[in-house]
């Protein structure tokens, strides 16, 4: 049972590193109008208290959100004009640094929809249960993998057939072997967090022989 759970969190795992170590898309929904960051740094401006939204900078842009804060509540009081405006202002600041902090580049605010799997993370973090979350994402990667691998077996057959034959196989085996070593390097660099801290080569864990492609 207890290994049926593991594999369970290792697949989500592996699922989550992927969207993680993605480039253009890992912690994107930080920049969003409807991600965490956005709604909550609202809040914060409306009480006028910035504590709840300095963890999403480093300890070193604390002084800075800190001033940019301060001097958004201060212009706020100034009439609804001025009010849009520093909103916009200490909203860009924050994201910027928290971006930032990934080691991910600021590309301004994003006015569209969360991701379904990162909305689909945060509802299981409100419930406090990642089940039907685990459940999907496994569904989703056995099918993904399944499929590959079934066009990667049929091309297989004919690939000493003809030379265009060939060139089916290898690109139907390409396409497979990449998924899994994409899914594999997830696994070996699960434990960072964003691209700043995954795992350089030479301080992952020690990973099986990789299959070479032709």
């Amino acid at each position: 049972m207890k290994r049926g759970i593991g594999m369970e969190l290792a697949v989500a795992g592996v699922l989550m590193g992927l969207a993680i170590l993605a480039p253009s898309t890992g912690w994107a929904h930080c920049d969003t109008m409807n991600g965490p960051v956005i709604p909550e740094a609202r809040a914060a401006l409306e009480k006028g208290d910035v504590t709840p939204i300095l963890k999403w900078v480093k300890k070193g842009e604390e002084e800075e959100i800190k001033a940019a804060f301060k001097q958004a509540v201060a212009v706020r009081a100034k009439g609804a004009e001025a009010r849009e405006l520093a909103d916009q202002y200490f909203l860009e600041t924050l994201v910027r640094l928290h971006r930032a902090g990934e080691g991910a580049p600021y590309t301004g605010l994003k006015d569209e929809p969360v991701e379904p799997i990162v909305a689909m993370a945060d509802k299981a973090l409100a419930e406090g249960a990642p089940d039907e979350m685990i459940k999907k994402m496994s569904s989703h990667m056995a099918h993904a993998i399944q499929e590959k691998f079934q066009k990667a077996m049929e091309a297989m057959k004919n690939k000493d057939k003809s030379v265009e034959d060939g060139r089916e196989f290898v690109e139907n085996y390409v396409i497979f072997m990449h998924y899994v070593e994409g899914i594999h390097t997830a696994i070996m660099s699960a434990g960072g967090h964003g691209h700043a801290d995954a795992p350089t080569a030479g301080h992952a864990e020690k990973a099986e022989p990789k299959e070479h492609t032709p």
